[in-house]
């Protein structure tokens, strides 16, 4: 069991837990600040949890729900307030409602995690900050300090999965909901320099090609929200073999996060809704992107085009032909 205090202050209105792990600072971080490895433990183990947006920046916000044996499902998120990596990040957790607004007829709590190296490997503390006395021991009488204890307790072997995290591993999906899919790769190379050739079209055009064997003669990007994007794509040697993307930038905040619309260009109906975040992690930048569909129909019809494949041909691309150079 990693937890080594767990301390309630009636008069501070605090409860400060402290962790020790037998494993890298860099590599307990990265726990906190990846959605797929914080979702295997941010819940007790009879409330799983599951992240579907988590920005680990100053001004983002985390949404996440927890579902208990019967089926019955909690939902909460965090509102990002400060963050330096590797050393400490404050949220605000809240309740909140299915559309993962904040439910203010409960309770906020304050949290700052701050981490450490020790001797033995590293270590987290975790500050809860309360605004009443009967606040905090309406959390307690909740379970709260039960349930982190037995959250953290699973801590240790999502540390040791190393493989199923670590960069150069091939692009991973997940299915979320019947409408929500997540797409994860750790990118080699700075956010700074990840961020630029997702927005710059010069180096959009050198990576985003998918499979050997195609060009992109239309790259038009959205710079400012509000602005349309589209993409075009051509098979070399066969003109009229050609398709492209356009949408919406609906969200942006550099070098971090970005939303937008996309649609088959002359498809009929819906599209998608894209959200895509950026977060340093060992080995890189953890790209992260969740799909939203219309349909549970649509989901499964382009998750059956091979889409993974070719996003994983351009982001090896992009290691090899962009961030590689940007390096040197």
């Amino acid at each position: 069991m990693p937890i080594t205090t767990v301390d309630r202050d009636t008069e501070a209105l605090t409860m400060t837990i402290v962790a020790d792990f037998a494993a890298p600072l860099e590599r307990l971080w990265d726990a906190y600040t990846d959605p797929r490895q914080i979702e295997r433990f941010w819940g007790p183990p009879s409330y799983p949890a599951q992240f579907t947006r988590h920005d680990a920046a100053p001004g983002g916000r985390s949404v996440y729900t927890m579902t208990g044996p019967e089926g019955e499902v909690y939902h909460g998120l965090w509102e990002w307030q400060s963050v330096q990596p590797r050393h400490f990040f404050e949220v605000n957790d809240r309740f909140a409602h299915a559309d993962g607004t904040p439910n203010s007829e409960l309770p906020t709590v304050r949290m700052r995690f701050t981490f450490e190296g020790t001797d033995e490997g590293s270590r987290v503390t975790t500050v809860s900050y309360f605004h009443s006395l009967d606040e905090l021991e309406k959390l307690l009488e909740m379970g709260m300090d039960e349930g982190m204890t037995e959250a953290m307790g699973q801590v240790d072997a999502v540390l040791a999965d190393l493989s199923s995290f670590a960069a150069g591993r091939a692009t991973g999906t997940e299915i979320l909901s019947d409408t929500k899919v997540r797409i994860s790769r750790v990118i080699r190379g700075p956010i700074e320099d990840v961020w630029r050739a997702h927005t710059e079209a010069g180096l959009v055009r050198k990576w985003m090609l998918g499979p050997d064997g195609w060009t992109m003669p239309v790259c038009e990007v959205a710079i400012n929200v509000g602005q349309r994007y589209r993409y075009e794509w051509e098979e070399a040697g066969n003109g009229g073999n050609r398709f492209g993307f356009e949408g919406e930038l609906l969200e942006a905040a550099a070098p971090y996060r970005m939303v937008t619309t996309e649609r088959m260009i002359g498809a009929p109906g819906d599209g998608t809704v894209n959200e895509m975040t950026l977060a340093t992690v060992q080995g890189g930048t953890l790209m992260t992107l969740v799909i939203t569909y219309p349909s549970v129909e649509l989901r499964d019809m382009i998750l059956g085009t091979g889409m993974a494949d070719g996003m994983e041909a351009s982001y090896r691309r992009l290691e090899r032909e962009v961030l590689a150079t940007a390096v040197a």
